[in-house]
């Protein structure tokens, strides 16, 4: 009886030995594609700082749409950096983008910037060997307000400005993807928590010098909605209805915006979510992401 179970336990593991091999292959499949980064390009230099972007191409077949990442930290933190891992490893060509930020240069000057990077990236487009005809900006939370003022300003005469070297290159873009972003400065202080006010309050003042109500004219230049009109590109929203940071309410008045011109546009509501997270990347909403930039 010993001799049998010394035998069992003997082909049990020779068995689970002979497993290893497969299940090593399986791991592997699973394994993120190959993703080449290439740091640190400069795109323009602005009162002797340079301004860089970094590049995510997957290998393999060059990819047709290129995804102009806008990272977010209240228009004053954050770096080029602070891209989703989620979004570069998802066989999408990804630029990230350094701008000034809010203590440095007052708005516009961080949408100069990144229309600057936009023409930079299209000039480029050969080099790298992704589609200057498909660009899609997006964004998260202040970088999504950004994503989306550079998208709906198309060829505007006081968003444009003068910044790189590539200015006979359009800055246009063929969609827009915001993460929790605003869209309204003049409304979006009536529509905040108290822990929100307490973020937002100091940011608008770096960002434009002052409160909106204070400058309504330069709040109202600062807000996507005030730009929509039949020419914009496709948006796609994604928003948790349990946000502190940025009230779900500015995705909802993007929406509106569009809707009420006929453009294309969806906005994902993500119930019980608040700002940020993994959540915004299930596999469902990076579908749609998927989806919607390959279409563009």
């Amino acid at each position: 009886m010993k001799q049998r179970h010394a035998v069992s336990r003997v082909a049990l593991l020779m068995l689970e030995m002979a497993m290893l091999p497969a299940q090593g292959g399986r791991a592997q499949a699973r394994q993120p594609p190959e993703v080449k980064a290439i740091k640190d390009l400069v795109y323009a230099t602005v009162d002797g700082k340079a301004l860089a972007l970094d590049l995510y191409l997957p290998d393999g077949a060059a990819p047709r749409v290129l995804v102009v990442w806008v990272h977010g930290g209240a228009w004053n933190t954050g770096t080029k950096a602070n891209v989703p891992a989620h979004l570069t490893r998802s066989r999408l060509a990804v630029a990230t983008v350094d701008f000034r930020q809010a203590s440095e240069a007052r708005f516009p000057a961080q949408v100069h910037d990144i229309k600057a990077a936009i023409r930079f990236l299209r000039a480029s487009a050969r080099t790298y060997g992704y589609c200057a005809d498909s660009v899609v900006i997006a964004g998260a939370s202040s970088g999504a307000h950004l994503a989306a003022l550079v998208g709906v300003t198309n060829r505007h005469p006081r968003l444009e400005g003068s910044v790189g070297t590539f200015l006979n290159e359009s800055s246009d873009v063929q969609g827009i993807v915001s993460y929790f972003g605003a869209s309204n400065l003049r409304t979006i202080l009536a529509q905040s928590t108290p822990f929100g006010l307490n973020m937002r309050r100091p940011a608008l003042d770096r960002l434009l010098g002052g409160q909106p109500d204070q400058i309504p004219d330069l709040a109202e230049l600062a807000s996507p909605v005030a730009h929509v009109d039949k020419a914009d590109p496709p948006l796609l929203l994604f928003h948790g209805d349990q946000d502190p940071q940025m009230p779900i309410n500015q995705s909802h008045e993007l929406q509106g915006a569009y809707e009420r011109v006929g453009l294309p546009v969806a906005l994902h509501v993500l119930h019980g979510v608040a700002h940020g997270g993994d959540a915004f990347f299930a596999p469902r909403y990076l579908k749609s992401l998927r989806d919607f930039v390959q279409s563009r």
